[in-house]
Parts: C-alpha cells; structure tokens; sequence
C-alpha cells in the first residue's frame, strides 16, 4: 500500500562537493529535499521506491551502486560498480542516511502515460507500507543559458506542470508537449498517485524547473 509520495528534482549540483563556490545557490533547494525525505519515512514505511527517468527501464538491485564522476565529482553511493543513472543516484544520495530497505527502478523517458501509472500502481504494491520517491526535472527551456535554450511557451508550461503534481493530476501530462519543453520528469512524474501534493520547493536557479513536493496520506503506525 502506498502511504507517501514526493518528488524531488535530480542536478547534480545539489550534492554540494560538486556545487564548489555555489553551494550555497542550492540550500533551499536540499533543504527541501530533506523535508520531502523526512515526509516519506515519518509514514513508517516497509520501503521506499524509487523512480526516475532514464534511456532504458530497468529494475535495480537494493544495493546498487550510482556514482557522480561523470559530472565532476567523487561521489559515489550504494555497494559496487556503479550502475545506476542519474536519478537514482541522486534519490540514493537523498536517503543515505535512511535505513529503510530501497526499491530502485527507472522507466523510459517516453513512457506512454498508462504505462506510468501501471508502473506506480505496482511499486504502490510491493510491500505493506511503500513510501514513493519520484525523481526528476521539469522544462529545461527557461532561459537563453538552459539546456534547451529558451522557449516562448516554457514559463507558462512549468506552471502548468507545477500545478498539475500539486493537484493531483500528473497523469493528464502530455508526453509531446513535455518532450518539446524537455521536461525530463514527465514519465517519472506519471507514476505518482492521483494525491494532492504540498509544495515544498518551486525554482529555476539554473534555468531548469525543479519541483519538490511532497504527502502523507496513512498516519505511521502505533508503537507496538
């Protein structure tokens, strides 16, 4: 049963070795990120997965191991050669001191939206208590220094997206348009529970939409 879900955004320069000088750009950013974290484990769950958005979908073992060599930094988490993409090496790197056992999986970044929700709907039901972290980036076309460069239509898009994981209604994202506004997140976001979500964290610091969200919907059980 699925009893929290957040989702957290996934640069590398929220780990702050890698941020250098310009830690401090991001603090309200990891500050955020550790309250989502803090939402999830106060449910008491059995297990937490997480899901985010790569080339290939692929299911992980627990330990598996994720490094951030490739984007300048010796940081590596998990136990063994380092397989795991992006998000989830960030999402590990936010649990690191969690010791609730892990479920890692990603999905393709063009997931077809039934597809999304069937895959949440499944780690929804991997253990009596699941809590969910979703990992991943909204429109990388903010800016002329974006990623993607500028696009006329991206600020009123990531408002749109913003709004839409808040109210519960991720499953209505179009996977054309998020694609055009190089919304990362859009298939990982899709595997979100049809829940309100409370806002913890809304920017683009980098010329990127990074939202961080979270909700408890069961109360952690009594003490036995």
């Amino acid at each position: 049963m699925l009893v929290a879900a957040a989702v957290c955004p996934n640069p590398p320069l929220i780990v702050p070795s890698l941020a250098g000088e310009a830690a401090g750009e991001l603090d309200d950013l990891r500050a955020a990120c550790a309250q989502a974290v803090a939402v999830l484990l106060s449910a008491a769950p059995d297990l937490v997965a997480v899901v985010g958005g790569d080339d290939a979908a692929c299911v992980y073992p627990p330990a598996a191991a994720g490094t951030l060599r490739p984007w300048g930094g010796d940081v590596t988490v998990g136990s063994g050669t380092p397989v795991l993409p992006l998000s989830l090496t960030i999402g590990r790197w936010l649990l690191a001191a969690s010791e609730v056992p892990l479920h890692l999986e990603t999905l393709r970044y063009d997931t077809p939206p039934a597809d999304c929700k069937a895959i949440g709907d499944r780690v929804g039901g991997l253990a009596g208590r699941v809590a969910l972290l979703v990992m991943g980036d909204g429109s990388a076309r903010l800016t002329e220094k974006s990623p993607g460069y500028l696009h006329p239509g991206a600020a009123a898009y990531a408002e749109r997206m913003e709004a839409a994981l808040l109210d519960g209604r991720a499953a209505a994202l179009d996977p054309a348009e998020a694609a055009e506004m190089w919304a990362a997140g859009r298939a990982a976001f899709q595997t979100l529970p049809g829940w309100p979500l409370a806002s913890l964290y809304s920017g683009a610091p980098y010329g990127v939409a990074y939202y961080v969200t979270a909700a408890s919907r069961v109360s952690a059980p009594a003490p036995a």
